[in-house]
């Protein structure tokens, strides 16, 4: 893990980044403590090869670079693989490094009792065969997908230190990940000296910002970057739901189970996020969208939400969110009318007064 002082000094040149760029266009942010430098914008290959046919998404994959996109997530499950697929296609036409490519693992990929998770046999078969889909020598980044109750963590992060060493994998990362997870998971890294977790993929959203509890302080405490996905949460920070809607279309994606459903969003609090949210597309004349991914891009902490295109006039949209910023004016009000009316226990407690380190002169 690098030293303290190296994690500060990136997560300050990543504050200074994300408040906007005096020059237009797509900005660059190191990945956690690392010297690896990716962009602000990650693109979402998870309709790859199922939702977004090949040609569409190879359109959107040309779009992204050329905008001054480099980095690109995906998994072994999107699309039964196809997503990959259709990704190491498109990559065979470019040069390999100049692109971060970020894909996930646990998840079931097939029938077998082996074929899941994130024991030592399930991430050496899925790692060889994302390799195969991608048809590349190595994977930028690679990403345990959710948390395997089942497998002891020691023996999932000294497969996944293996695969560093022997040059399959070159950074590794976590998603949907529970703070006490992270934590432990960071921890055992810095105990045997494995590689650590350079990066946490989180739900985070105008929406839902139950990251702030325990996730973000402990990315920011740690030195791990930050790559929000669902930034829209499925339409709803689209612009596309207001009040007075008494029900979805009945082909959206929140018509649908999920945890993103109508039943859960639609309500007060939503309405009120979703009124302030337009009001402030209108001020700053931008769309809902891409002031939701741009309150994101200011938010301390996030290195890149991941936009998610599912056709080429979405990612049009989205790619809107770089090159300004929200007043800090605008930032507090879309702070105020998302912040969840009630904390849980024990975030509902003030913290004791008089201890803090910044009040008390130490920094």
């Amino acid at each position: 893990m690098p030293p303290a002082n190296l994690r500060s000094q990136n997560c300050g040149l990543e504050v200074e980044r994300a408040l906007g760029s005096s020059v237009p266009g797509m900005d660059y942010r190191f990945l956690g403590a690392t010297g690896l430098e990716v962009s602000e914008l990650c693109l979402g290959a998870m309709m790859f090869g199922s939702r977004t046919d090949e040609r569409t998404s190879t359109q959107i994959l040309d779009t992204f670079t050329e905008a001054g996109g480099n980095f690109i997530d995906t998994a072994d499950v999107y699309g039964e693989g196809r997503s990959e697929e259709v990704l190491g296609r498109w990559l065979k036409t470019r040069r390999r490094e100049d692109h971060v490519v970020a894909t996930k693992v646990s998840r079931p990929v097939g029938p077998g009792r082996n074929d899941r998770g994130l024991s030592r046999k399930h991430i050496l078969d899925a790692v060889d065969a994302s390799l195969r889909r991608l048809g590349t020598d190595y994977i930028d980044l690679y990403q345990f997908h959710i948390w395997d109750a089942g497998t002891p963590l020691t023996e999932t992060l000294s497969t996944l230190d293996t695969l560093v060493r022997s040059g399959k994998v070159r950074y590794v990362g976590a998603s949907n990940f529970c703070g006490w997870q992270l934590q432990k998971a960071i921890d055992l890294c810095r105990q045997h000296g494995w590689e650590p977790l350079v990066s946490l993929q989180p739900l985070y959203t105008l929406l839902d910002r139950e990251a702030e509890w325990e996730l973000l302080p402990v990315c920011q405490n740690e030195g791990v970057g930050v790559i929000t996905w669902s930034p829209l949460r499925s339409g709803w920070l689209s612009g596309a739901y207001r009040r007075g809607m008494t029900a979805p279309p009945p082909d959206s994606k929140v018509s649908q189970p999920g945890s993103h459903t109508w039943d859960r969003y639609a309500n007060d609090h939503t309405w009120h996020v979703l009124d302030e949210l337009a009001a402030v597309a209108d001020e700053a004349d931008s769309t809902p969208a891409r002031v939701a991914v741009r309150w994101l891009l200011q938010r301390p902490g996030v290195t890149a939400p991941i936009i998610g295109a599912r056709t080429h006039a979405h990612l049009d949209d989205l790619l809107g969110a770089v090159g300004w910023s929200l007043t800090l004016e605008q930032m507090s009000r879309l702070d105020a009318a998302s912040e969840p009316a009630r904390l849980p226990y024990p975030h509902n407690l003030p913290p004791l007064a008089g201890r803090s380190r910044r009040a008390a002169g130490h920094g």
